[in-house]
């Protein structure tokens, strides 16, 4: 058995095209060293995109019948954010089976989180194009939708920064605060570091494309730390 095909096994699935599920786990920076490699999967990824907000629309407008459009929404973005497909990529294993290069690979933190997000989207684009709609919407269903319950008992439907403040306040009794740590880069590509405080104690660090970005990541970091 081919490692593509050990992989299709891992995620319990049978590809007819095996070479749809490798360019699915072929990170850009791979190719870069590798010169025989055909394709990455950012193709895949728009693909799986689309499929990904269609599946867990249905799904939570099945789920939720008397909830309005503003709950849904905030729901499935909570529920299709980079933190939890990257969590939901780690758990079936992809991790362990995307192609990338050497720098790449030593990257952890929230440029992995991107990549292994960005790497479920891709396969799920891949099954879509190998098996149909139905064979797709199976996987977000099995892997990605039982998520729900804890997102809503958790309130993680909540931004980053309301959330964490609400908790915060209450078990702390402190409103955090935010800093900005470091800002690198020209000003179409700036990269922020934002600190998040409690008290006089920092909480957990995000980075973003701009302020806003950073401290929603640094509050989404620390809720994660805190197990909030």
């Amino acid at each position: 058995m081919s490692e593509i095909a050990t992989h299709a096994a891992r995620l319990g699935l049978t590809f007819s095209n095996l070479d749809l599920l490798a360019e699915a786990l072929t990170h850009r920076s791979y190719l870069n060293e590798h010169k025989t490699a055909r394709a990455h999967n950012e193709r895949l990824e728009f693909l799986g995109d689309a499929v990904l907000e269609l599946s867990t629309t249905h799904f939570l407008f099945t789920k939720f019948p008397q909830k309005p459009e503003g709950d849904l929404t905030a729901y499935r973005a909570a529920l299709v954010n980079t933190y939890s497909l990257a969590e939901t990529a780690e758990e079936i294993g992809l991790n362990d089976m995307l192609l990338l290069s050497k720098g790449e690979a030593k990257d952890t933190g929230r440029a992995r989180q991107i990549i292994l997000a960005n790497a479920f989207e891709a396969v799920l684009g891949a099954l879509y194009l190998d098996q149909g709609y139905e064979a797709a919407n199976a996987f977000v269903e099995r892997h990605l939708c039982p998520k729900i319950d804890e997102i809503v008992e958790k309130r993680a439907w909540q931004d980053g920064k309301s959330r964490f403040q609400e908790i915060a306040q209450e078990k702390k009794g402190h409103t955090p605060t935010y800093k900005t740590i470091s800002e690198e880069g020209p000003d179409h590509d700036k990269k922020f570091t934002v600190g998040v405080f409690i008290g006089n104690e920092e909480a957990a660090r995000g980075e973003g494309k701009s302020k806003q970005e950073a401290e929603q990541a640094a509050a989404q970091a620390a809720l994660q730390k805190f197990g909030w």
